[in-house]
């Protein structure tokens, strides 16, 4: 009887097998009849003459340049017999078993020949492996040498990763060996750089000066160009006398002498500092470093509400004043948009304020703004999307629910969908593309819940609450995670934090703070953390610390000089 006539049952007339590890399977197999010389139609010769027998197929498949090599009308396409220079035997083992197996171990001892044979042979995957596995070797001591074996070898990720960690880590590699052999156009170009993370130029001059004492009868005649690259009118004045222009090889160039008398008359002549700008004179932009901290509002030491302007550069750690805002302003909203800064809201010491100011670095001006609808003071502000967004705060009677967006285009104000619960001292920030409002109260409960807002859907929905209750507090993003720094819960002023990671969906405890902060200012300038102020139960502070996300560590930094605590912060670029 016919399969195909049965009655009464359905049939299947085709089926589609799949052998998931079919192509392993085959290339084990493959690989046991390379190793028993079955099949195998070319021989591969190493640089030191070893021979290798193969399979013209695999290693065209797997290495683009056997492909080029077995399927064009080179000699080499039809020999028995190929011989490849420049790769050793144990090398040109190592990548023919890749070849077959996919599987290859990289040693600190073999890493460099793998990648150079790997790059010739045109084994990307091989490459990329090595030059991850560099990266993880990187030290002071042998960044160097690893960018100039990358770009040597066209491993552009490796040179971009050594270049990176060169420009983090300047100071300790200016004091390795590798340092004080490279030629003097990379030194100039280093010198240049204006990511050099460095905590003043004076480490930029002294491996300057110690990269020429390195070989002084060769390189004394490089000095003033090397000199040129050191921002010398940045050096402090008794840095520029007793070490750079009392040095005798400084002092017996005349071209390195007038650098210097550059650098004195910008400190002697601090009125005229505006027509001596030079790249010189501009501190370099540091990619841990590359903002400045505005301090808006405020307190004063006796509890009034200010409109001065405090701007802290974390790379020279010092506080200066900036213009003040039209209006006084404490608990105060501030935000950053379009390299201008927005304090928006407040309390002046009589009401809360509904209105909203800009200030621009570029003319060195704040102006005035549309109102919101709502006067609030406490109260979130974000920027995102072209549009600024404050979230509830305190009107002066009760704790608002309300959202106000101001679109910057049209100067206009308008509301979106409320909040589910009001929140007053609440958090706000922008992570994962949406609004994220945390903690906050209601003038009767502190909250640790946090709400997120789609603007898509114009709607708020409920996100893993915080481990802590926690009003008054400040709120950052940094590499991907969102950290809740200081504030109250009820009963206590708060130096703890504890951050938020999207792809655990869960939020832990981090290091504590120095200080208690409640109505603390966060700011994020590069890799750091920045707690601005505050209260911790007895005083308004001034005081500010830094977060070392990398090393989970809190220090002191310079205390801020005008204000007392309650302000709010935004972070611009560093202007010349």
């Amino acid at each position: 009887m016919s399969v195909m006539s049965v009655e009464g049952y359905p049939l299947r007339t085709t089926v589609h097998y799949r052998q998931d590890a079919f192509g392993c399977h085959c290339y084990e197999k493959i690989n046991e009849m390379r190793q028993l010389n079955q099949l195998s139609d070319v021989t591969i010769t190493a640089d030191d003459g070893m021979e290798f027998t193969a399979h013209r197929l695999v290693l065209a498949a797997s290495s683009a340049y056997f492909r080029a090599m077995f399927t064009s009308d080179m000699m080499e396409s039809r020999a028995d017999s190929v011989r490849i220079q420049g790769i050793d035997s144990k090398t040109m083992g190592d990548l023919i078993e890749f070849s077959y197996s996919g599987s290859i171990a990289i040693t600190v001892d073999n890493v460099q020949l793998l990648l150079f044979g790997a790059s010739m042979l045109q084994l990307e995957p091989v490459c990329d492996a090595c030059a991850e596995f560099l990266m993880s070797l990187l030290t002071p001591s042998n960044c160097l040498g690893i960018k100039r074996l990358a770009y040597t070898l066209g491993c552009t990720d490796l040179r971009q990763a050594a270049d990176k960690y060169l420009c983090k880590n300047f100071n300790e590699v200016s004091q390795s060996d590798e340092f004080l052999q490279i030629d003097k156009a990379s030194l100039v170009d280093m010198l240049s750089r204006e990511d050099l993370q460095v905590r003043s130029e004076e480490q930029v001059f002294e491996a300057a000066i110690r990269w020429v004492r390195a070989d002084v009868t060769d390189r004394s005649c490089f000095l003033s160009e090397v000199l040129s690259q050191v921002r010398l009118p940045l050096l402090s004045p008794h840095f520029l006398k007793d070490s750079v222009a009392s040095d005798p090889l400084i002092h017996d160039d005349l071209r390195c002498r007038d650098l210097v008398d550059e650098a004195k008359d910008y400190h002697l002549l601090p009125d005229r500092r505006s027509q001596m700008q030079t790249p010189r004179t501009v501190p370099r932009r540091c990619s841990n470093e590359n903002g400045v901290i505005y301090a808006v509002g405020g307190l004063s030491s006796s509890g009034d509400s200010l409109n001065s302007v405090e701007i802290f550069c974390p790379f020279e750690q010092q506080w200066s004043s900036g213009v003040t805002m039209n209006t006084l302003r404490s608990r105060v909203g501030v935000t950053v948009f379009d390299y201008k800064l927005y304090a928006i809201g407040g309390y002046d010491g009589g009401q809360r304020l509904n209105s909203m100011e800009c200030y621009d670095p570029s003319i060195k001006k704040w102006t005035s703004l549309t109102s919101m609808h709502t006067r609030r003071s406490a109260v979130g502000c974000a920027a995102m999307d072209g549009k600024i967004y404050v979230v509830g705060g305190y009107d002066g009677t009760s704790s608002l629910s309300s959202i106000e967006v101001y679109d910057i285009k049209t100067n206009r104000w308008r509301f979106l969908a409320a909040m589910s619960t009001s929140r007053s001292a609440a958090g706000l920030c922008v992570y994962q593309g949406q609004l994220q409002v945390l903690g906050g109260h209601d003038g009767l409960s502190i909250f640790n819940s946090v709400e997120q807002y789609s603007i898509i859907k114009n709607q708020w929905s409920p996100a893993t609450p915080m481990l802590a209750r926690r009003c008054r507090l400040g709120v950052a993003v940094l590499n991907g995670k969102m950290y809740a720094v200081g504030g109250y819960d009820g009963s206590s002023f708060l130096s703890s934090v504890e951050v938020f990671d999207a792809s655990v969906h869960h939020w832990t405890s981090v290091s504590c703070m120095t200080t208690s902060r409640s109505r603390v200012g966060v700011a994020v300038v590069g890799t750091k953390i920045y707690a601005v102020g505050g209260y911790n139960g007895l005083s308004n502070l001034n005081t500010v610390e830094q977060y070392d996300t990398e090393h989970d560590e809190w220090h002191l930094v310079t205390p801020m000089s005008i204000h007392q605590g309650g302000v709010g912060v935004g972070v611009l670029p560093r202007m010349p």
